[in-house]
């Protein structure tokens, strides 16, 4: 009767044991051997890597640090197959399909927001450089739209190099192009080229394929300003100007006020909208659970952001032209996002 009751025991142990085997198996090869590629906008690859380090430090699943460029660029990068896994963009537009082709998810989430200042370098700066700065400060302290007309007067004259990056390739850009328009249209009689048309006929505008190209050029002193977001201004320990909030796209309630206004892109016509941080997992990916992960970290701890000069969203807006992926849907059910519209 001994023998038979220990036959079956180490039959039950061979039959346990070679379940943990099978089981530690599966997880092994379920485990990913690559690691999570992360393109972000180039103003926000010091942000992106912040929280990169955090997920690893907490998942301890591999992903390796930013990709940085052009919003715009990076998404026909990878709509042409460039192996990312996650976005994170400052356009909401380089999410769409005309850019990203089938790695299009149909949402993105904006989880921390920005605004569009004039940065400068005060090692390098002149007496006349100066003078404009001192102009802008003046119209801000009285709030006067007859010292701004004379700031922007002045900081289009021709006499200042002033950085703007692409505006087909850089949203930045794009924003520095809409802002002059909006400067023209409130301190110049209703014109909206005024501005712009008068740096391009100076050979005022400095350009580059993004705003973080600009910034050596500006640290060289070969520009005397650039168009950049607050939050890379200071991560970069640049002076800059801070505009008024009909003009830096970063008061959430001008959304509309700031939507009536253009620029023509390679693309066609893009409109005025807040300085949003966008993230998104790309979709037919290998990595897409290990990608969600990362996106609901980010929008967890996006307070972090906070660090970095940016305005930390109480409630994430999601854009979503499909059925959004169930961590988002406890997110949106739990308060911590809302349905902003479609993408």
């Amino acid at each position: 009767m001994f023998t038979v009751r220990m036959k079956r025991y180490l039959a039950v142990v061979l039959i346990i044991a070679v379940i943990v085997i099978l089981v530690g198996s599966y997880l092994y090869v379920q485990k990913p051997s690559q690691s999570l590629e992360v393109y972000a906008a180039d103003a926000y690859v010091a942000e992106a890597n912040h929280l990169i380090s955090g997920f690893k430090n907490i998942t301890g699943l591999p992903i390796n640090d930013a990709k940085g460029g052009g919003s715009f660029t990076l998404a026909s990068q990878i709509g042409q197959g460039d192996p990312a896994d996650v976005f994170i963009s400052v356009a909401l537009n380089s999410y769409q399909k005309q850019y990203l082709g089938s790695r299009y998810s149909g949402w993105a989430v904006a989880f921390a927001a920005d605004s569009l200042v004039i940065a400068y370098n005060n090692a390098t700066l002149t007496g006349a450089s100066k003078s404009v700065i001192s102009l802008f400060k003046l119209a801000a302290l009285s709030n006067s739209s007859s010292g701004y007309a004379d700031a922007f007067e002045n900081l289009t004259s021709g006499n200042f190099k002033v950085g703007i990056s692409d505006p087909n390739k850089d949203p930045a850009g794009l924003r520095a192009m809409i802002s002059l328009e909006i400067a023209g249209y409130l301190y110049h009689n209703g014109n909206l080229f005024y501005y712009t048309e008068r740096m391009q006929s100076d050979g005022a505008i400095s350009s580059a394929s993004s705003a973080a190209e600009l910034v050596a050029p500006l640290e060289q002193g070969s520009i005397s300003f650039l168009y950049i977001y607050k939050s890379s201004a200071i991560s970069q320990w640049l002076g800059y100007i801070e505009l008024p909030q009909d003009l830096n796209f970063g008061n959430l309630s001008l959304g509309p006020f700031y939507s009536k206004f253009s620029y023509t892109t390679a693309l066609g016509n893009q409109t005025g909208s807040p300085v949003f941080l966008y993230i998104s997992a790309l979709a037919n990916d290998s990595l897409g659970s290990e990608a969600m992960k990362f996106v609901c970290y980010v929008i967890n701890n996006s307070e972090q952001m906070s660090e970095f000069g940016m305005e930390v969203m109480k409630t994430g807006l999601i854009y979503s032209s499909t059925t959004i992926p169930v961590c988002l849907q406890s997110l949106v059910s739990d308060g911590e996002l809302s349905m902003a519209g479609t993408l």
